[in-house]
């Protein structure tokens, strides 16, 4: 079962508790990758793509995992303000993200989505910058380095998100947030990758992601959602 997160923070209870909140739906239950697809299409996230991608996803043991370089997962349904919770588990040296409110503008989903980073933060190459770290809005907005647990355990994820204010909380913590369009957050997409894409995290609905397109092992359980109001 997944755990219950803490639900205060030091400043307070986050948005979410205030919200009118929907019920809760799976994405993913340790049975079924129904809710997902292969991003730009709609082949099952077992198949693999030609190219660099030399690995496909599978269901061992309720767990959603991978072990190589495997295509990027979309949801099939799109959300906008909403709270996402998942438990992962990273391999040594692993780097992957969630992304969310992402459109299929650009080939690839993180021109367009915001990311929840999840890494192995001792010994991943992309360890070197705070906003790379696990639980950080990559490239944007950092993450303590030991908020994460060490590779090959497992870790709690929850992503707060209501119009332009979005939390992403690890292991109970509160470990970013920003607001979308704020001084803060225009200045850290100006010091980001992210500028030679205008549109990117604009969008005020999209999908789920799970990166998949880098070498290293992945797990996934208890993926849930719902919606606020």
């Amino acid at each position: 079962m997944l755990l219950t997160f803490a639900l205060v923070a030091a400043t307070g209870a986050p948005a979410a508790q205030t919200q009118t909140t929907g019920p809760w739906k799976s994405l993913f239950d340790g049975t079924s990758l129904d809710a997902w697809r292969i991003y730009k299409s709609d082949k099952a996230p077992k198949m693999c793509a030609g190219g660099e991608t030399t690995a496909g996803w599978e269901i061992k043991d309720g767990v959603l995992q991978k072990d190589g370089n495997a295509n990027d997962l979309a949801s099939k349904d799109q959300f906008g303000d909403f709270e996402l919770e998942l438990e992962w588990k990273i391999g040594e040296a692993g780097n992957s993200g969630v992304f969310y409110r992402g459109t299929e503008e650009y080939n690839a989903i993180y021109w367009r989505a915001a990311e929840y980073q999840l890494l192995d933060n001792v010994n991943a190459e992309d360890n070197k910058k705070d906003n790379h770290l696990a639980g950080s809005v990559y490239d944007l907005f950092a993450a303590p380095k030991d908020a994460a647990k060490a590779a090959g355990q497992w870790n709690q994820t929850r992503i707060v998100a209501k119009g332009p204010h979005v939390e992403h909380w690890l292991n109970g913590k509160k470990v970013a947030q920003y607001d979308l369009g704020s001084a803060e957050w225009q200045a850290a997409y100006a010091a980001s990758k992210f500028t030679r894409y205008p549109n990117f995290a604009k969008a005020p609905k999209g999908y789920l992601g799970i990166q998949g397109n880098h070498p290293g092992t992945l797990a996934l359980r208890n993926i849930r959602i719902r919606e606020l109001s």
